[in-house]
C-alpha cells in the first residue's frame, strides 16, 4: 500500500508540473501577440520615427511639408507670401541687374529669379555652402543690416569675365586658398552695382539709400541678426553663356518692418480701405458744421476764499472799459478779439483782429 500511494503521489506531481508550464508558456506568448501590454510603453522608437517627430525630412527640397517639432517652430515665422509687393519688388530688381550686369560686364548676361522663402537666420549661415563671399550692407533709412551672398562659381565667372577670359571656357576653380585682394576689388564692384539696382527697385515704394559695408568670407563675421531671426532670403541665378552661379540675398524681418505696411500692398498705390468718395463729402459737409463762440468780456483772478464769500449781491470788479476789446473763444481755442456795441438793440461784437495774423 505504502507503494501504490508514492506511485500514485509521483503521478500527481507531475501533472502538475506539466500544467504549469504550460500555462506559463501562454502567458509568455501573449505580450508578443497583444500591444496593448505593459511592454508596450517600453518599446524604442526607431529612426524614421524619431525624425517624424522631430520634423527632418530628407532632402533639401523646400516643397516638402515640414512636420513635427520643427512644424511648431516655424509656425510662428511670417512667411514672405504676405508681403505680395515684396515679390514685385524683387520682379523689378531681376529686370534691372539684367541691364546693369550687361553693362558691368560687357558680356550677355541673364538674372532669372529661382525661389523666394522665408527661413531663420542662423539656420540659414548654417546651410551656406562655403567657400563664398559675403557681403553686408546697409539700409541708411531704414537703419539696419541685409546680407547678399555670392557663391564660388559665381565669383570665379564674374573674375574670369571682367579679365577677358575666352567664351566658351570653364572658370578656373583652384580650391584651398583664400580669395586674393584683386578678387575680392571685383566682388565689391559687382556689388555695388546689385546695392544700387537695389535701391532704384524700392525706389516707387519707399527711397532707401543701401550702402556697402564690408566683405566676409566668414559667415561668422557677418552676424547681422540674431539666430532665431527671421529673414527673407532670395536666390538669383546669373548666366552668362557657359559661365554664372548663384547670388542670395537675406533681408532680415527687423529690416524691412519701416515699410512693412507698404509691402502688405496687393498693388502699387493701395489705400488699405479708404474711400476717396466719401473722404471729399465729408470735407465738404464740414464746412457746414455749426460751432458755438463765446464772447468774454474780461478775466480776473480771484482766490478760493473770496468765492466761498460771495453771497447774493456781491459785486466783482472787472478791468475793462466801453473801448475794450473782448476774446471770442471758440470751445478752448481763443480765435478773434473784438469790439462790442449795439445793433437793432441786441448786443453785437465786430471782429478787430485774427489770431492767425
Amino acid at each position: 500500500m505504502a507503494d501504490e500511494d508514492e506511485n500514485l503521489e509521483t503521478e500527481v506531481e507531475q501533472e502538475i508540473d506539466a500544467s504549469a508550464q504550460e500555462k506559463g508558456g501562454e502567458e509568455k506568448e501573449e505580450p508578443s501577440g497583444n500591444s496593448d501590454g505593459p511592454d508596450a510603453a517600453s518599446r524604442v522608437l526607431n529612426q524614421d520615427e524619431i525624425d517624424s517627430l522631430l520634423g527632418i525630412n530628407e532632402g533639401s527640397d523646400s516643397a516638402i511639408q515640414k512636420t513635427g517639432i520643427k512644424a511648431i517652430i516655424d509656425s510662428g515665422m511670417v512667411s514672405y507670401e504676405r508681403l505680395p509687393m515684396l515679390e514685385v519688388v524683387f520682379d523689378r530688381l531681376v529686370r534691372m541687374m539684367s541691364t546693369s550686369l550687361r553693362n558691368f560686364t560687357s558680356d550677355n548676361v541673364e538674372v532669372s529669379l529661382d525661389s523666394i522663402t522665408s527661413i531663420r537666420f542662423g539656420e540659414y549661415l548654417n546651410s551656406l555652402p562655403l567657400p563664398a563671399m559675403l557681403g553686408v550692407f546697409k539700409a541708411e533709412e531704414w537703419d539696419n543690416f541685409g546680407l547678399i551672398t555670392v557663391d564660388s562659381t559665381l565669383i570665379y565667372s564674374i573674375v574670369d569675365v571682367l579679365l577677358g577670359g575666352r567664351r566658351g571656357t570653364a572658370a578656373m576653380r583652384i580650391e584651398g586658398r583664400p580669395y586674393t585682394t584683386i578678387e575680392r576689388n571685383l566682388v565689391e564692384r559687382m556689388l555695388a552695382v546689385v546695392l544700387t539696382d537695389l535701391s532704384a527697385a524700392f525706389d516707387p515704394l519707399s527711397s532707401v539709400a543701401f550702402q556697402f559695408d564690408r566683405l566676409e568670407t566668414n559667415p561668422r563675421f557677418a552676424t547681422i541678426a540674431r539666430p532665431t531671426d527671421a529673414a527673407i532670403v532670395t536666390k538669383l541665378r546669373i548666366d552668362m553663356e557657359d559661365r554664372g552661379g548663384h547670388l542670395e540675398l537675406l533681408l532680415p524681418y527687423a529690416t524691412i518692418e519701416p515699410v512693412r505696411e507698404l509691402l502688405l500692398q496687393m498693388f502699387m498705390g493701395e489705400k488699405f480701405g479708404r474711400d476717396p468718395i466719401w473722404e471729399n463729402h465729408l470735407a465738404t459737409e464740414v464746412w457746414y458744421t455749426e460751432v458755438g463762440l463765446q464772447a468774454v468780456l474780461d478775466e480776473v483772478t480771484v482766490t478760493l476764499n473770496d468765492v466761498v464769500n460771495w453771497r447774493v449781491g456781491s459785486r466783482l470788479q472787472l478791468q475793462a472799459t466801453p473801448e475794450s476789446l473782448i476774446s471770442l473763444h471758440c470751445g478752448e481755442l481763443l480765435m478773434f478779439h473784438a469790439s462790442m456795441g449795439q445793433r437793432d438793440g441786441n448786443i453785437a461784437v465786430r471782429v478787430e483782429t485774427d489770431m492767425e495774423t
